[in-house]
């Protein structure tokens, strides 16, 4: 029974967590660039972890229920990653990021974690499958399985960001390549702009 929830926590988990989004394209740059990885990864982990397990302990249907709450985070997302989508095409007109070496110049790890936690903690789409989905579906399996429903979420999650941040070193040669990093840049830019639009979609008045 145990080893079951393990398991479906393990599969919804990495099914939702898997698709790309803000927070992924930003731990992939980081990977990219060997910026502060390990860090950045750890907060990911444990970030999902404290939201899956608000959600199986039933955070989600408050959450599900304040829409005031869910307005405020999708204005606040809206704002955010707009405006880090207009940095990322300025960043695609730039030089001084197109480098993979040690003379590019490190971002503070203050603002590594304030745009982690920016791109994980202001984006209802989050909540929405961490707390909401993936809490959902643990909340409904009897309460000693629970635990194990969310260590198998948590070994998904480290799974993947690990994965994420350290394999985007095999891509290091093709991105040594200026083109692919302004490519990186546009996506990403694009990516937040699609994220964006589709967060008016929770806004209820």
């Amino acid at each position: 029974m145990e080893i079951e929830a393990f398991f479906k926590g393990f599969i919804v988990a990495i099914s939702l967590i898997v698709a790309i989004g803000a927070q992924n394209a930003y731990i992939l740059k980081l990977g990219l660039l060997k910026q502060h990885v390990l860090k950045a990864v750890l907060f990911c982990i444990f970030s999902d972890i404290i939201l899956i397990s608000a959600g199986v302990l039933g955070l989600g249907f408050f959450i599900k229920g304040n829409q005031l709450l869910i307005n405020s985070i999708a204005i606040f997302g809206i704002l955010f990653l707009v405006s880090y989508s207009i940095l990322s095409f300025k960043s695609a007109l730039k030089n001084e990021s197109l480098k993979i070496d040690n003379e590019i110049k490190t971002n503070p790890i203050k603002e590594v974690f304030t745009l982690l936690f920016m791109f994980t903690y202001l984006n209802p789409h989050v909540y929405l499958d961490t707390v909401l989905l993936i809490g959902g579906i643990g909340a409904n399996l009897e309460e000693k399985t629970k635990i194990f429903f969310v260590f198998g979420c948590a070994g998904a999650s480290a799974l993947w960001f690990f994965l994420l941040g350290y394999g985007a070193r095999l891509l290091i040669p093709l991105f040594k390549k200026p083109l692919t990093w302004k490519i990186l840049d546009i996506i990403i830019a694009v990516l937040m702009l699609y994220i964006a639009y589709s967060l008016k979609d929770l806004i209820v008045l």
